[in-house]
């Protein structure tokens, strides 16, 4: 299996791009080919999925790990093939896919390719509650990029890493913006304490 691959971004076509490593020239499916056009001729670098057929070995890419495990969800519903799941990525911001699978929107999922009403209903089964963590982790990333606090992006990173939910350190995140600037260590053992206490 592959997780990613890092090379030269050489070949750009409606359905897929061709990424060159080590001599050798990957196709790779993307959701939408396009959007990698800044990229011609410089290194990139594609999350991979790889599917394995009776009658082809395809590499399926993304942009962003949160891109890629929205693809691995929507391809564990029973009715979801690779292609169906990348259309699904080009077509949504996920927000509206994470929206529409929480308030049970079957007419909203059936606006994608190969949807019908069947399957729009085995999304919201099997994927209820799946995307939560993805949407929080975002919500993250863009408070982080609108701090200018380095010192507490990175104890927040940590606490992340810890196993400690986005939602519970955003309130954390909020105090101490309010706060005296500190350093990432004591960010985290003041963050620890609240988060025990709470």
């Amino acid at each position: 299996m592959f997780d990613y691959i890092k090379g030269q971004l050489t070949k750009i076509t409606a359905k897929y791009i061709v990424v060159e490593a080590r001599g050798l020239g990957y196709i790779i499916y993307v959701a939408n080919p396009y959007s990698f056009t800044n990229s011609v001729n410089q290194d990139v670098t594609v999350y991979l999925h790889q599917v394995i057929r009776e009658d082809a070995h395809l590499l399926f890419g993304f942009h962003t790990e949160d891109e890629k495990a929205v693809f691995l969800n929507l391809i564990s519903v029973s009715g979801i093939g690779p292609t169906t799941a990348l259309a699904i990525v080009a077509v949504d911001d996920n927000e509206g896919l994470v929206a529409a699978i929480d308030n049970s929107d079957i007419k909203y999922l059936m606006k994608f390719p190969k949807i019908g009403k069947k399957t729009a209903q085995q999304m919201i089964l099997d994927l209820a509650g799946k995307f939560t963590e993805l949407t929080e982790n975002e919500a993250q990333a863009k408070a982080a990029q609108q701090s200018d606090n380095h010192n507490l992006d990175e104890a927040m990173e940590a606490l992340l890493a810890l196993g400690y939910k986005a939602n519970e350190l955003k309130k954390i995140r909020t105090f101490f913006a309010g706060t005296e600037t500190q350093t990432a260590e004591q960010y985290i053992k003041s963050a620890l304490k609240m988060l025990m206490k709470g």
